[in-house]
């Protein structure tokens, strides 16, 4: 929502002082241009990079307009989930985990979360790991490092398309000096008519380094930044669900983990200890036994 709201005070800013100093707005309006400028930009894009990064791109962008998936409450969720799937293991032994991670789809207690269920990465992050667990013959210390490299290579994953599309936001005032100069070329081939017809040519060759700077700094720049916000926010995410799972296989109990993984969590939207205390154990004396009680093995 903001980005939008972003987006139209950038341009709509642009418009309104350019029509405050008696600016021609048709002027502006200079097809030919825009072609130009984005089909080559959109030509580097699909030069640099593989099918499965350009689909990775157009999702991004799509996840730009939309509400942020990680705000306080779904922070909320995912820790209950992680206390039930853990308290589960405490109680039945990590054994009794089985059924769930195998078929989480079919697992009464995923299909609460049906959120949580959605997003494909994070979900196979906690069965992975918890199949691991559950099969045993890995130190904790070790699942710990693979969980770390796990993390990076998808953190690496998710930063190319950002990058990708930053490269086309610094290749944009670029594209427009070329406009610039073809619309010079074709204003030097016009010389000699009439001076109405050779300042429209001149004033089009113009609009076209205007536009790839516009497009480059009020555009796809900002674009390719939030991008880069949003995957430092699933990578956020996944660090609680690691936290709260290593400490779990370390020996703490399942709800002094999700406590663990609370501190974790972004301050912006951090969830406060009573909330997320009576979203798992619904009161203090529950939580001071479970707190008590042994981990699991």
């Amino acid at each position: 929502m903001f980005s939008i709201i972003g987006i139209v005070v950038v341009f709509g800013s642009i418009v309104a002082g350019y029509l405050m100093e008696r600016g021609n707005l048709k002027v502006l309006m200079q097809p030919a241009e825009l072609i130009i400028i984005g089909g080559a930009a959109a030509g580097t894009v699909l030069t640099a990079n593989p099918l499965h990064i350009l689909k990775e791109i157009a999702g991004g962008v799509a996840g730009v307009f939309g509400p942020s998936k990680y705000g306080k409450q779904r922070y909320i969720e995912s820790l209950k989930m992680m206390f039930e799937l853990l308290n589960k293991a405490r109680k039945e032994g990590l054994v009794a985990l089985e059924s769930d991670i195998e078929e989480p789809e079919k697992s009464a207690l995923f299909s609460k979360y049906k959120d949580f269920v959605k997003n494909h990465h994070a979900l196979n992050f906690v069965c992975d790991t918890m199949r691991m667990a559950v099969s045993g013959g890995v130190e904790v210390f070790d699942l710990d490092q693979m969980l770390e490299s796990d993390m990076e290579v998808h953190h690496h994953e998710a930063t190319q398309p950002v990058a990708a599309l930053s490269t086309m936001a610094d290749s944009l005032p670029g594209l427009g000096i070329v406009a610039a100069v073809l619309g010079v070329v074709i204003t030097m081939g016009a010389l000699g008519g009439p001076p109405e017809e050779i300042g429209h040519k001149v004033a089009a060759a113009l609009v076209g380094t205007f536009l790839g700077i516009l497009l480059c700094y009020g555009l796809v720049g900002p674009l390719a930044a939030r991008m880069g916000k949003i995957s430092e926010e699933e990578h956020a995410f996944l660090q609680v669900l690691r936290v709260v799972m290593i400490a779990f296989l370390k020996g703490v109990a399942p709800i002094l983990a999700v406590e663990i993984g609370r501190r974790s969590v972004p301050g912006h939207v951090r969830p406060s200890f009573k909330e997320v205390e009576q979203a798992c154990r619904g009161g203090g004396a529950a939580t001071a036994a479970a707190a008590a009680a042994p981990a699991a093995g």
